[in-house]
């Protein structure tokens, strides 16, 4: 469908999201290690992956359809965050600081 897409700014910024969701999941109490924590790096993983895919599709329709499921992710660690600050694992003002930049990525 044209360029790579690594050249797509909102897989760059993607990937930089996921690096974040790492860094902060890291914090988590150990018994979250395979619960909370891998359940946000994996949604996580899941948006420029999804991205990536539907830009090697070959109809914009499938695009569309990629980008859809990237957005589903989006939703998800959102929730996840909420649920990680319910549990006092990340600060309210931390969490908000961090879902903005997603929040930013529509115009992409």
């Amino acid at each position: 469908m044209g360029q790579s897409y690594r050249e797509l700014i909102v897989w760059q910024k993607a990937m930089g999201f996921v690096m974040e969701v790492y860094a902060a999941t890291k914090s988590f109490p150990r018994d979250e290690l395979y619960g909370l924590a891998t359940q946000l790096r994996r949604a996580a993983v899941s948006v420029p992956s999804n991205i990536a895919e539907g830009q090697a599709r070959y109809s914009p329709r499938e695009f569309h359809q990629f980008l859809s499921h990237a957005r589903g992710s989006l939703v998800e660690i959102e929730t996840q965050l909420m649920i990680a600050q319910n549990l006092g694992y990340l600060t309210e003002q931390y969490t908000q600081t961090f879902w903005t930049k997603p929040q930013s990525w529509e115009r992409f």
